[in-house]
């Protein structure tokens, strides 16, 4: 009798990795649409996403927007972390997003901001209206903690071939890059 309640959780995870696998396709994809692509009811599909959502699989939904057709340009800010001791008030000041919200204002939006392991150690990717707007974010970045900040690199993305798993549905883009 172990070995049944085994195989069935192993069963349970691996159809939750099926639903997961769908709803990173397309999250807004109908009930029905993912249980038919799964081969599963819809009432299972839907205690599965519940159960996913219960175990802290899944944060959230989001949407995929195109930056250029809203005026934006899209970039991304390498941060490297000098050796110096961050005192409590600045590390709880960047621990509550207080930073994001001040840059806002500024028409920044910074989408995914992730602590790394290599030559960088921070990595925000965000968009801007243009670049001066992006070089402006960074330098108040410098400004704001100089103590804080070695080196930072900025990049501007030309072009999405993929994103939050989701292929981009303009082929001609990249192509005419390449």
């Amino acid at each position: 009798m172990c070995t049944m309640g085994k195989v069935s959780r192993n069963q349970i995870e691996q159809d939750e990795k099926k639903v997961l696998s769908e709803l990173k396709k397309n999250s807004k994809e109908n009930i029905v649409t993912i249980a038919k692509h799964c081969g599963f009811s819809r009432q299972r599909t839907w205690k599965l996403i519940k159960q996913i959502e219960e175990k802290g699989l899944i944060w959230g939904y989001t949407v995929i927007v195109d930056e250029e057709k809203q005026g934006l340009k899209k970039f991304i800010l390498l941060l490297k972390r000098s050796m110096r001791k961050i005192n409590n008030e600045t590390a709880d000041q960047i621990a509550s997003y207080r930073v994001v919200k001040e840059y806002i204002k500024l028409g920044i939006n910074v989408e995914s901001s992730y602590y790394v392991i290599g030559e960088y150690d921070w990595m925000l990717i965000f968009t801007a209206p243009d670049l001066k707007k992006a070089k402006d974010f960074c330098n108040s970045l410098l400004t704001e903690y100089p103590e804080l900040i070695s080196n930072l690199n900025l990049m501007q993305v030309i072009t999405m071939k993929r994103s939050h798993n989701i292929l981009n549905p303009d082929k001609t883009v990249l192509r005419k890059l390449l």
